[in-house]
């Protein structure tokens, strides 16, 4: 059993949850801090009687995001199995190894997705109506990478719900800080996955398969990396500067940039040996630095 736990848990990178959450994180208490206790649950929710009601809605929404994104995880993993069973760089992974069967992932995938939709609509009605919203964007993106090479800001977009999502659970209404969060979140992660991405141009154009790396070649999926990286930090100033933040979040602001061009400093066209250290080492202190320190600021 926990064997099996272990195996779903590679098979979605749990790990990376740790790019969106604290954007999530983020989301979510600029709501609180917005509403304050002033918040409307539903009255028939029992558990909000036997549970304070701030900290139901935070494992609901932390339920949101684990279920989201392990929904579209495995969900990617089904459907590009047979090519990752080409890739010697993704040949060992879960499905084509056999270790969890394309059924037993479809299931996962179905299982997320319900309990994500369960969960919204214990949130409040907003969260619920937009919840095939969201599941459509981040299920989409599997197959983007079909038919154009803008599929990693597909991904951006996916993540980019995080911060949004969050703000609404507290609030149930939209706002600009959360939104500017959201559009550091979707240039961030379309330029990190660009990076990511040239590790396969030589199999990816074989299977016609699409991405920046390929439509351009490296050195210019770099530079394009880089101008989205630009765009991403200038969304996070713009965020300080509209939020008007305490100097805790400039702080983070400046890690979170550093970081952007640490990974840039280290990957090269011809030498793509420490992509994974700017992939997951990077942009996760970039991620976790920057939302516990904008969060901090928010209580100062």
């Amino acid at each position: 059993m926990a064997s099996n736990f272990k195996h779903y848990l590679s098979l979605v990178k749990f790990s990376h949850t740790i790019f969106a959450m604290p954007f999530a994180m983020i989301g979510f208490f600029l709501g609180y801090k917005a509403v304050g206790k002033q918040v409307v649950y539903p009255d028939w929710m029992l558990l909000y009687t036997y549970m304070p009601p701030l900290l139901l809605k935070f494992l609901l929404v932390l339920v949101c995001m684990i279920t989201a994104r392990s929904a579209a995880m495995a969900f990617n993993r089904y459907l590009d199995r047979s090519f990752d069973a080409m890739n010697p760089r993704t040949a060992i992974r879960e499905i084509p190894r056999g270790i969890i069967s394309p059924d037993s992932a479809l299931r996962f995938v179905i299982v997320n997705c319900v309990l994500f939709v369960l969960a919204a609509g214990c949130i409040n009605s907003i969260c619920f109506w937009l919840s095939p919203v969201a599941l459509f964007v981040i299920l989409f993106y599997s197959y983007t990478k079909r038919f154009t090479a803008l599929c990693h800001l597909v991904l951006g977009l996916g993540l980019s719900l995080a911060p949004i999502g969050a703000y609404l659970a507290l609030t149930g209404v939209f706002n600009w800080l959360p939104i500017l969060f959201s559009l550091a979140v979707i240039t961030w992660v379309a330029g990190f996955d660009i990076i990511y991405a040239m590790q396969d141009v030589e199999f990816d154009a074989s299977q016609q398969l699409h991405s920046i790396p390929v439509v351009l070649g490296k050195s210019k999926a770099l530079r394009f990396s880089s101008l989205l990286h630009v765009c991403s930090t200038l969304a996070v100033l713009g965020a300080g500067y509209y939020g008007q933040f305490h100097w805790l979040y400039w702080v983070g602001a400046a890690v979170f940039t550093g970081m952007l061009v640490y990974q840039h400093s280290i990957v090269k066209p011809h030498d793509l040996s420490r992509v994974n250290i700017a992939f997951m080492t990077a942009n996760g202190i970039a991620s976790v630095v920057f939302g516990v320190l904008v969060i901090g600021s928010l209580f100062l």
